[in-house]
């Protein structure tokens, strides 16, 4: 996939509600759960758009 959407937050329990906020606002999948970076001490996590179905892609 190439599009990604990336959240980092100070703790895990911001970077999970902005995860959720974001996926919610632009219908996204989470990718990466919080987790903490190395080096960083920060928390981040990942989401991409959300599959397909066949329909609406055109093939089905």
């Amino acid at each position: 996939m190439a599009l990604v959407f990336t959240v980092q937050a100070d703790s895990p329990e911001e970077c999970a509600a902005q995860l959720s906020r974001l996926c919610a606002v632009l219908g996204l999948s989470p990718s990466l759960r919080p987790t903490c970076s190395t080096g960083t001490g920060r928390w981040i996590a990942r989401a991409v758009p959300k599959a397909k179905a066949p329909a609406e892609e055109g093939r089905g």
